[in-house]
């Protein structure tokens, strides 16, 4: 079985450097958006987001005419629907943008097509995904209704790369493949082969989601563990850093580094699927969540602390003559992501208190929405360094250049450890 062409439906961190691996192997990509920025953008050879590597390929891909972006999907060999899902209030699934996904793709489908899920979702994700297909296209047969002999092929290959790595993990990566039947499977496998290095292992839907789950929950239990840490030295009076230095010389201990919180698209997410799935079971997953998510509360009070000390000893001076320096809102280092990012959240909660917010993001150009308020700059690390207050939480790379003065600085708040390396 071979593919000489695809559709990618969502061209975010995720979708688009998949379009791009797969256009560089000549295939004839049609990426799909809801964003005309980013379509535009991407029809210009250039890249809305911050990926090494990834402009060097779309660059290229564009110009030779294997990848196009569109806002309106057109028909395809095979289809991969690589949108958001994130958590509604009460931490369960929002599956609207698979289901809007479909509702798109479903009158450009024909008999043969394949189409994946690689969206990150619940349990069941990938068998409701079939059924809105199926609703959309009755002239069309499915697996849940004809198993091997259907129409279309449906399958679930969760992604599974490091922010800043994507392109290369994406090739060398293992892939775990699940279709709803076997002859789903068959047809993913031989689609990811045109690229990945790797081994494609194969399973069924359901496993394969929750073998995505499992993975971001495993990281969340154990950074949990780390962030619980933290906050009981801070009361001992005892350096986390220096601990966990010393705990991880056992030969048989690797525990991970505390932060400000857990963020970004999936292990701030994915646990709950699990515990929205099974929420008699799930205790531990739960708790590491409820953890991970009070750690951001956390250093907000640490930052409230410093506010009012400053105040203590500026008493003719109001808290909006004061200036609290952010050292970064990424979710992680060394990235433009914004998404699920507690260190945006501790900002935004920092600026609510009155003073003035000077964000240091050398990853970004611009602030966020949420941001643009007239008490918040985006400035650089040297205008920043003055500031009454200073709070790391983003371990950049850049801003280990100013180690030695922010060490210097009474009031900083070092979430991430930069002063401890």
């Amino acid at each position: 079985m071979s593919f000489s062409s695809l559709s990618v439906i969502g061209l975010g961190y995720i979708g688009l450097p998949t379009a791009a691996v797969f256009a560089s192997r000549k295939v004839k990509v049609i990426g799909v958006d809801v964003n005309q920025k980013a379509v535009d953008t991407i029809n210009r050879g250039e890249i809305h987001i911050v990926e090494p590597d990834l402009d060097i390929v779309v660059r290229s891909v564009v110009s030779d005419g294997f990848l196009k972006a569109t806002l309106t999907p057109e028909p395809a060999e095979a289809f991969i629907v690589a949108v958001p899902t994130p958590f509604k209030d009460d931490h369960t699934a929002d599956l609207s943008y698979i289901e809007a996904a479909c509702k798109a793709i479903a009158p450009v489908l024909a008999k043969g097509n394949l189409v994946i899920l690689e969206s990150t979702s619940p349990v069941g994700a990938t068998e409701q995904m079939a059924y809105w297909l199926a609703e959309q296209r009755p002239d069309l047969t499915f697996p849940q209704s004809h198993g091997e002999s259907s129409d279309i092929r449906i399958a679930h290959c969760p992604e599974r790369v490091l922010p800043g790595h994507v392109m290369r993990e994406l090739i060398e990566n293992d892939r775990v493949v699940g279709g709803m039947t076997a002859a789903c499977s068959d047809a993913a496998v031989a689609l990811y082969k045109i690229f990945v290095q790797g081994e494609c292992v194969v399973t069924n839907a359901r496993t394969a989601e929750m073998a995505k789950l499992t993975e971001n929950s495993f990281r969340d239990v154990n950074i949990a563990f780390a962030n619980e840490l933290s906050m009981i030295c801070d009361k001992l009076d005892i350096n986390v850093w220096e601990l966990i230095a010393l705990a991880n010389r056992h030969p048989r201990v690797n525990i991970l580094q505390p932060g400000a919180g857990v963020g970004g698209h999936c292990i701030a997410v994915d646990p709950w699927f699990i515990v929205d799935s099974c929420p008699e079971y799930a205790r531990i997953i739960r708790m590491a969540r409820e953890v991970n998510d009070s750690k951001p509360h956390w250093v907000l009070d640490k930052v409230k602390q410093q506010l009012d000390a400053w105040h203590s000893s500026n008493p003719n001076k109001t808290r909006a003559e004061a200036t609290v320096a952010v050292f970064g809102i990424a979710f992680k280092p060394d990235i433009d992501d914004l998404r699920e990012s507690p260190a945006l959240d501790i900002a935004i909660e920092i600026a609510k208190l009155g003073c003035q917010v000077q964000v240091v993001e050398p990853n970004i150009s611009e602030l966020p929405v949420k941001l643009a308020l007239p008490n918040v700059k985006l400035v650089n690390t040297e205008q920043a360094t003055s500031a009454a207050v200073v709070a790391v939480l983003v371990k950049h790379t850049p801003f280990t250049k100013h180690r030695v003065a922010l060490s210097q600085h009474q009031t900083c708040i070092d979430a991430v450890g930069l002063l401890n390396n």
